[in-house]
C-alpha cells in the first residue's frame, strides 16, 4: 500500500470515528430511543433536525466514499485491519470531548489493538 492510499484509509477511519462521536452526541441531546410508536414519530422528527446526527450521518457518507476508493486500491485482507484505528481515534476523541472513562483495560486493549495492526501492515 502506498502513502496516498494510507493516509486515505486513515482519514476515512478518521472520519468514520467522528461519525460515532457526532452520534453519541445526538443521542445525548435527543435521549432514549422511543417505545412507543407516537413517540418513534417524534423521536424521528428530533433525529431530521438535529445538527449532530445531520454531521454523523454526512460524515459517514463521505467516509464511505473515501473507503470505496480505497478498496479500489488494495486487496480488503489488508485494508480493513486498519479500521481498527478507528477505536484508537473515538476511545481519544470519548476521553477529551464526551469525557468518558478511558480505564486502563481499554487502554492494555487499544495497545494490543495497535499491536495486531503492525503485525498486519508488515505482513505484506
Amino acid at each position: 500500500m502506498n502513502l496516498l492510499t494510507f493516509l486515505l484509509a486513515v482519514f476515512s477511519v478518521t472520519l468514520n470515528a467522528f461519525a460515532q462521536i457526532a452520534l453519541r452526541k445526538t443521542m445525548q441531546t435527543v435521549g432514549a430511543f422511543p417505545h412507543g410508536l407516537m413517540d418513534f414519530f417524534q423521536f424521528g422528527y428530533q433525529l431530521c433536525t438535529n445538527l449532530w446526527f445531520l454531521a454523523g450521518m454526512s460524515l459517514y457518507a463521505v467516509s464511505i466514499g473515501l473507503w470505496m476508493a480505497v478498496l479500489g486500491k488494495v486487496e480488503v485482507s489488508l485494508a480493513y485491519p486498519l479500521l481498527s484505528i478507528g477505536y484508537i481515534i473515538t476511545a481519544f476523541i470519548g476521553y477529551f470531548f464526551l469525557h468518558e472513562n478511558v480505564n486502563m483495560m481499554r487502554i492494555v486493549g487499544l495497545a494490543t489493538i495497535c499491536v495486531g495492526i503492525v503485525i498486519i501492515s508488515r505482513s505484506v
